[in-house]
């Protein structure tokens, strides 16, 4: 600091020195010269002062290069550096990568071991289960061939039982068709009414049937088969029956029935039009009636 404070003030005084100094005819005190000579010793202090000053400026000049060099060098690490970095990121990266595909391949082969596995166990049963069924069909082939009949005694056997079962129809329809032609109309009536009070269907309405033939209270038999459909769900049987029933006898004491269910059998068929006029018709032909009153609640 010393040195260079005192080199600063050499460089400000210098301009007066020189400006003082009386120059020689020959070049005495010229300090632009190569060699200077005839120097006093102020000028003499400038010229070492400018030698030391040039040198100065070499050595700043030279530390500067030197400086741009080392961070050329620094930047050129740095970039060094960085492309090292990002190619252990990447490296680490695959590194995951590759110990995950490793996992999901380990896990992929362990997975397909076990089913692999699991499809031997079950086709080892199922080859098992065959062996037995074979063995049960060899068994059942053996019991076959000890009771084989041919195809023409198999035949003769069904043509057999076929004829026997004819055979037994027509007795039991003759039987049947036989016991109603003895019995009386009236007989017969009873007889059909205890079957529809039991609910044994089928024999009242073969009675009723039976009844109509015969032209034995035909519109009753009519109205009560009707019933026993309409019971049955078979609504439009029974609505056929019904109207069979009203024509032949339109003023019988069921008909107040007869119309309710008849409306009821039309409204579960879809007839929903008549339904509604059959409900009016009852309520007003029989309005004090138990039939109007459900059929004002179907109305409503």
């Amino acid at each position: 600091m010393k040195v260079s404070a005192k080199i600063l003030i050499l460089c400000i005084a210098a301009p007066a020195v020189l400006l003082s100094a009386e120059p020689s005819a020959f070049g005495a005190g010229d300090l632009t010269a190569a060699n200077p000579y005839g120097l006093t010793s102020n000028e003499k202090v400038i010229l070492e002062t400018k030698k030391e000053l040039s040198k100065v400026a070499k050595k700043s000049s030279y530390q500067d290069n030197e400086l741009d060099s080392l961070r050329e060098r620094i930047d050129g690490l740095q970039s060094i550096v960085e492309s090292l970095s990002r190619k252990a990121h990447n490296n680490k990266i695959n590194l995951q990568k590759f110990q995950q595909n490793n996992e999901v391949g380990l896990k992929a082969n362990s997975e397909y071991e076990k089913r692999l596995a699991q499809s031997i166990q079950e086709n080892s049963v199922k080859l098992e289960n065959l062996k037995n069924l074979l063995a049960e069909l060899s068994k059942t082939v053996d019991e076959i061939n000890l009771h084989y009949i041919t195809k023409a005694e198999f035949n003769t056997l069904v043509s057999d039982i076929n004829e026997f079962k004819a055979l037994m129809a027509k007795e039991l329809k003759n039987a049947s068709g036989g016991s109603a032609q003895k019995i009386s109309s009236a007989k017969l009536y009873n007889k059909a009414k205890y079957y529809y009070d039991k609910k044994y269907y089928t024999k009242a309405i073969e009675s009723y049937e039976e009844l109509i033939r015969r032209k034995y209270r035909p519109a009753y038999a009519h109205y009560m088969i009707g019933e026993m459909y309409f019971k049955r769900k078979d609504y439009a049987k029974a609505i056929s029956y019904f109207k069979k029933s009203s024509k032949l006898y339109s003023k019988a004491s069921y008909m107040p029935n007869l119309m309710l269910h008849t409306a009821i059998a039309m409204q579960k068929t879809g007839d929903r039009s008549h339904a509604q006029a059959f409900f009016g018709a009852i309520i007003k032909k029989y309005p004090s009636s138990k039939e109007a009153k459900v059929a004002r609640k179907y109305l409503d």
